[in-house]
């Protein structure tokens, strides 16, 4: 079974790039929900954030409040968050690739925005940097997420630069000003069947 790790800054195309996976028969493992249920669900999780931010970031019924979680993180604590959750999320993640090797499939697609820094790139067997243009990306994340153009700039921003991808991935995908999403569609298609042809 091949794994591939998938990352690239918002709005560049890693969604299309997953769903053309996913007719490989590929199990696609998305980094972000996987942090999401275990904020819900995993005890360890809860009580490290706990420790280390205190119950400022408990909701109303007791969980952890994503949005209070972030007021006490943003801007100056999110490295010390990234090195708390970051080994709890890729062992769940890890976990759910040897659940689809067990299950026989061809391949396990790892979605990360942070694959590089939590280390999960290095486990793949390749990453695929999905880029687009900066200023494309900011009007596929406005009509995306219904936001305006200031707010989806200062998302696009605060993630790292194209040439950070570029740099660490094993592959590139580009998705440029001329594509459609079928043509980049078609591109990502070559590209994995060649990935998932070799042994």
């Amino acid at each position: 079974m091949k794994v591939i790790g998938i990352t690239g800054p918002t709005g560049a195309g890693k969604t299309t790039a997953l769903q053309v996976l996913r007719t490989f028969g590929a199990e696609i493992i998305d980094a972000d929900a996987v942090y999401h249920d275990l904020l819900e669900g995993s005890s360890e999780l809860r009580g490290a954030l706990l420790d280390r931010f205190g119950d400022s970031i408990l909701g109303p019924k007791g969980g952890i409040d994503r949005k209070k979680l972030s007021q006490a993180v943003y801007p100056d604590r999110l490295e010390e968050l990234n090195a708390l959750t970051h080994p709890i999320i890729v062992r769940e993640v890890w976990a759910r690739v040897e659940e689809a090797r067990r299950a026989g499939l061809p391949a396990a697609a790892i979605d990360a925005i942070a694959l590089m820094e939590c280390g999960l790139g290095e486990k793949c067997d390749a990453v695929v940097a999905v880029v687009a243009p900066l200023e494309l990306r900011i009007r596929r994340i406005m009509a995306r997420d219904g936001i305006d153009e200031d707010y989806a700039r200062r998302r696009a921003l605060a993630q790292q630069s194209e040439r950070f991808f570029r740099e660490r991935a094993d592959y590139v995908l580009e998705n440029g000003e001329s594509d459609t999403p079928e043509t980049f569609a078609e591109r990502a298609r070559a590209l994995f069947a060649r990935l998932l042809e070799e042994v």
